[in-house]
């Protein structure tokens, strides 16, 4: 049976990520975080499944080593009793995990996913949900990137890599949608 409301998955919304603004990598959509809070009040006051997707780093520098400072969750995107956590250890939410088990042991069918990064985990995640047949939407202000330097030695800002990514996974992976969409469903219904 179809679980009749939607799933959130809250995709590594860790302290790794301030911490590399504060080292002075410039991101976009600062307030990005405030949408994944308004997501997260959404879902638990419908009582809807929600997923937190915790990255935890395998080489010795990295920012989300359990060890570090880095791999905590931020205050506002801190699980709940009785919402799972699961920890992953590459870039897409469904390799070496649980998750696609426990979302169709749940009859769970809709994912809407959030948090970071646009470009990498969250679109990963994002691009292996709709392949494996989930009715995925992806929240276009509940997400963020930072600027990068292409192969090529070409700047790319934050705000052409998160549009890019977000034009690449529309309609062929995901819905994108944006958080008042999303609110607004749970009061429609």
């Amino acid at each position: 049976m179809p679980h009749p409301l939607p799933a959130l998955i809250v995709v590594d919304v860790q302290r790794a990520f301030d911490e590399w603004e504060a080292a002075g990598k410039r991101r976009n959509n600062p307030d990005a975080v405030a949408q994944i809070a308004a997501l997260l009040k959404a879902f638990r006051t419908s009582s809807a499944p929600v997923f937190h997707i915790r990255h935890e780093g395998t080489k010795p520098n990295s920012s989300f080593l359990p060890s570090r400072s880095g791999y905590a969750v931020k205050d506002v995107a801190r699980e709940q009793d009785g919402e799972p956590v699961i920890v992953k250890r590459v870039n897409s939410a469904f390799i070496g995990t649980d998750l696609e088990t426990r979302l169709r042991a749940s009859g769970i069918t809709t994912l809407v996913i959030c948090g970071a990064t646009t470009n990498h985990c969250v679109e990963t995640t994002t691009r292996m949900a709709g392949n494996l047949g989930f009715d995925t939407r992806l929240v276009r202000d509940a997400t963020w990137t930072f600027d990068r330097i292409g192969p090529d030695g070409d700047a790319h800002s934050a705000e052409e890599i998160h549009a890019m990514t977000l034009s690449n996974l529309n309609g062929e992976f995901a819905r994108i949608v944006t958080t008042n969409e999303v609110v607004a469903s749970f009061a429609a219904k």
